[in-house]
């Protein structure tokens, strides 16, 4: 039987790192799409070179990477620059994370992805689990990580879709204002009601 599909979700600061890495302790198969997107852009894929046409050379570090900052420069200042750009990876990092579910062989898989709403990713899934922590503790927590200021990190959540549009898309919430273990124990014990699921759904 085909896996179905959970997709994971959070704000910034939310911990769903740690909630993705012990679900694959736990044996799931797990897909980030921030992967997917890096690996669409890479040396010898065709998007790069896509890019590299539209933009000009300058958007390439001297190795041949793409040079993500430069290009973020040029699309966050003009909307229909980072429309065609959305136009032109949004399907192939699709493309990329639909191949690599495919691939899985636990009852059932997980696509994280911090813009899983806002990307249209949801629409792979089939029931959606979003992280959530007060706001506070969400920006401490990524001050702390990223060793930013509290500015960098609000610009970040503005950007973000908001809480209340993340929670009106969840199926399941894990409100992660605890400890680790607290937290593990509750992944093991979604984990134990994922794997009754049928399609996502009781």
């Amino acid at each position: 039987m085909k896996p179905w599909i959970l997709g994971l979700t959070g704000g910034i600061g939310s911990g769903k790192s740690a909630v993705a890495q012990h679900f694959i302790e736990l044996g799931v198969h797990l897909v980030d799409a921030d992967h997917a997107a890096r690996w669409v852009v890479e040396p010898g894929q065709p998007a790069l070179a896509k890019i590299v046409e539209h933009f000009g050379a300058e958007v390439l570090q001297a190795d041949g990477q793409l040079n993500r900052a430069a290009l973020r420069a040029r699309v966050f200042a003009d909307t229909t620059e980072r429309r065609w750009l959305e136009t032109l990876l949004h399907p192939l990092i699709r493309q990329e994370i639909t191949d690599y579910l495919a691939r899985a062989e636990s009852p059932y898989t997980i696509l994280v992805s911090p813009l899983l709403v806002e990307s249209g990713q949801h629409e792979l899934t089939q029931r959606i689990l979003v992280v959530d922590a007060p706001e506070q503790l969400r920006v401490q927590r990524t001050m702390q990580r990223d060793q930013t200021t509290e500015e960098q990190v609000q610009a970040i959540l503005k950007a973000q879709a908001t809480r209340e549009e993340r929670l009106r898309h969840a199926d399941d919430v894990l409100t992660n204002d605890r400890d680790l273990n607290w937290l593990r124990s509750e992944v093991e014990r979604l984990h134990t009601f994922y794997l009754t699921l049928r399609g996502g759904q009781p």
